[in-house]
């Protein structure tokens, strides 16, 4: 069965996470995605593959020591290696970019420019395009030319690493990637939404996004009070204005976030899940106001509770009682958890040579028409030549350009 974007042509000029990220979802919901890199390839190529022998010797083992971080960034798409600071490779690019419906990059703008890849070029070559670019800060203001990885601008510069941790404590980093994957959700729905309007209109279009106005959506709900005059509070677990929208350590030292968002509807239940009924009616807790009012010894109490059972017995009794919780799971948790595997959260990459890698799956389900990564990311230039002869060049020419150095 064909993809949701079957017949939607991508050309991807990205590197490292937000781009190619994109990109991949695009390529598991049927989308042709033709990836362009340098000779020198994607700089997310060198990036999780392992260093020493003895890391070598494992990842041999277990998956067959491929690239892990760029398969997962770039599976499904097909791979072009061009010199685009030479005539013949810019020629090459802009037959690809005739053929392209969306056009996606987070070059640098000012590389853009000197490479012949800017808006203003390219769409004299394909006005219908849809072209995407993503910046650290935006292409206009004072700092438009700044550089910025996701950690820097969209995680440190947008209010949320303030706003994360404990009050007083080290603003705490990111994990790998993660606002980039938020960056390119975003990328996706615009270029998508784009296209919508060139399929009605016949008119391509200019998308911007920046890491840094992503990273400010992202902590909109501290971004917004700051906006009316208010100061924004971080959550500190022992003062939370909710103490059953907190979290909490049990007696196996795991810990559990508790989600009730509105308390009142499940206090009782959470009383009785806790073996402490009489709480429910006591005067310090038994109305959202009184319970803040009386947070902190609340949450001793509450404390001292959870201190008394496992994460597991805990689980049952929340069951019962209503009660709405998260457990807190490693990564060794979370790619064995039956919930996650009875949805497929996790599928085969499809490698020519490690046939027990599994990647991350896209997080939207097409019940009709389901997603699915047809195959493994390209070797560097893996597709150069299929891609060429489809664009009409000939054998001849081909062999031409290798000589040159203009492709692999």
């Amino acid at each position: 069965m064909s993809g949701v974007l079957e017949g939607v042509k991508v050309l991807e000029m990205g590197h490292v996470v937000a781009v190619p990220a994109a990109a991949a979802a695009m390529a598991d919901w049927g989308a042709d995605v033709i990836k362009v890199e340098p000779l020198t390839g994607d700089m997310a190529r060198g990036i999780g593959l392992p260093i020493t022998a003895e890391e070598i010797a494992k990842a041999e083992k277990d998956y067959g020591n491929i690239g892990w971080y760029f398969q997962f960034l770039n599976r499904g798409k097909r791979g072009i290696a061009l010199n685009l600071k030479s005539k013949e490779g810019r020629d090459a690019f802009y037959k690809l970019v005739k053929w392209a419906d969306i056009f996606m990059t987070n070059y640098e703008v000012g590389t853009l420019e000197k490479l012949g890849a800017d808006y203003a070029t390219l769409k004299k070559i394909n006005p219908s395009v849809v072209y995407a670019v993503l910046t650290g800060y935006g292409t206009v203001g004072p700092d438009k030319d700044e550089r910025g990885f996701d950690y820097a601008a969209a995680w440190a510069r947008s209010g949320l690493m303030y706003m994360m941790g404990e009050p007083n404590g080290t603003p705490p980093p990111q994990r790998g990637g993660m606002m980039d994957r938020v960056v390119g959700a975003h990328m996706t729905g615009g270029v998508l939404a784009a296209y919508i309007h060139k399929m009605k209109t016949g008119k391509g279009q200019k998308l911007e996004f920046s890491l840094y106005q992503t990273g400010v959506w992202t902590d909109a709900e501290d971004i917004q009070p700051a906006l009316l005059g208010r100061e924004p509070v971080k959550h500190d677990r022992t003062k939370a204005r909710n103490p059953i929208w907190n979290n909490y350590r049990t007696k196996d030292d795991r810990w559990f976030w508790l989600a009730n968002l509105q308390p009142d509807l499940t206090w009782s239940g959470f009383c009785k899940a806790i073996g402490r009924p009489e709480l429910e009616q006591d005067p310090r807790f038994n109305t959202i106001a009184t319970r803040f009012e009386h947070c902190e010894e609340l949450i001793k109490i509450i404390d001292a509770e959870m201190a008394k059972k496992t994460q597991k017995e805990w689980e049952v009794l929340f069951r019962q009682h209503n009660v709405i919780y998260g457990r807190v799971q490693s990564p060794q948790e979370v790619i064995a958890d039956s919930q996650a595997l009875a949805n497929n959260f996790f599928v085969p990459l499809h490698h020519p040579t490690a046939t027990n890698v599994k990647v991350v799956m896209t997080p939207v389900k097409f019940v009709e028409n389901p997603a699915e990564v047809k195959k493994a990311a390209p070797e560097i230039g893996q597709d150069t030549e299929e891609i060429l002869l489809s664009v009409d060049y000939s054998w001849e020419d081909i062999a031409g350009l290798k000589e040159k150095g203009i492709i692999l």
